[in-house]
């Protein structure tokens, strides 16, 4: 029996039949394509012909922007179900990635104040793509047990920094263009080959941060399995996801790579609209659940390009 409403943002990033089946609602981010509007997600256009579509203009050099969801849209997402007498829960992408969050939990107060016997919960998933997704399904798995709103919105909040992410990306321009690195590294690490993996930190206010460096993108991805290796928890019982920017044939390997070290239930999508522009066509990511991303020091953006587990042997 549903006790209420799940929502996520579009940065979720959950499968279309995912969604479907686990009854998850999605409220879409817009982006801005050469001045002209258009949905980050809609149910009725296939995701994954959107999403090459966007990754080739971003091969293009065509300036494509994002926004946040604004309070307004949260509140006429979710109205509806209010007056049908439904509470919701609402998954937002990290606050320290976006406002978004703060803009979902504005809008939460002004719906609790226009409808008073109703919840609206919000859920700082502390990550994006689907690192946020892994943790709306596990709520949905709660959900359907029979736990109410207010105890799936604590859970969350109280576990979502077991999910851990680390991802790579193939053109360090777009990481720079967003801030995250200098114009300098990344001209320096283009010519050096240098990829360095990134992860969504263990700060209060989960960031995207520089976790290693390495030379090469084979270098990349087992990197990022050795860290699955090293601090995933029960990984055989749990579900794993893949994103990749159209880079399948690597998402392929990397969940060979993640196989072989007791993943089971894969789940391999297209990397979300949403902030893909920030990261770039090429970007592949890697979520799980693991060891609380809290009580490990990031390493810092500076270190040293990092052996993999192979290359120490």
């Amino acid at each position: 029996m549903k006790n209420f409403s799940l929502y996520v943002d579009s940065a979720a990033n959950i499968p279309e039949d995912i969604l479907h089946s686990r009854d998850i609602r999605v409220i879409p981010y817009h982006c801005t394509v050469n001045g002209e509007d258009r949905l980050c997600y809609d149910e009725n256009v296939s995701f994954e012909e959107t999403a090459l579509a966007q990754y080739e203009l971003l091969r293009q050099g065509v300036d494509i922007k994002t926004s946040l969801i604004s309070s307004a849209a949260f509140f006429d997402a979710l109205e509806p179900e209010l007056k049908a007498g439904n509470d919701v829960l609402l998954v937002i992408i990290s606050s320290g990635v976006s406002g978004t969050f703060k803009q979902a939990a504005d809008a939460a107060q002004m719906l609790m104040e226009a409808y008073p016997g109703r919840k609206v919960c919000v859920c700082d998933s502390a990550n994006a793509s689907m690192g946020e997704g892994l943790v709306a399904l596990r709520l949905a798995d709660l959900r359907d047990l029979g736990e109410d709103v207010e105890t799936c919105a604590k859970w969350g909040n109280e576990n979502a920094f077991q999910v851990n992410s680390f991802f790579t990306v193939d053109d360090l321009k777009y990481l720079s263009r967003s801030g995250r690195i200098s114009k300098t590294t990344a001209i320096a690490g283009t010519i050096l080959g240098v990829k360095p993996v990134l992860q969504a930190d263990g700060s209060k206010n989960a960031k995207i941060t520089a976790y290693s460096k390495v030379r090469g993108r084979k270098k990349a991805l087992a990197a990022i399995a050795d860290l699955f290796a090293e601090r995933a928890v029960h990984p055989e019982s749990r579900t794993v996801a893949i994103t990749h920017a159209d880079c399948l044939a690597d998402a392929m390997t990397l969940a060979e790579m993640i196989r072989a070290r007791g993943a089971k239930d894969i789940i391999i999508e297209y990397y979300d609209l949403c902030t893909v522009s920030h990261v770039g066509p090429g970007t592949l990511a890697l979520f799980f659940w693991g060891k609380d991303r809290r009580t490990a020091a990031p390493e810092a953006e500076t270190q040293p390009v990092r052996k993999t587990a192979s290359e120490k042997a």
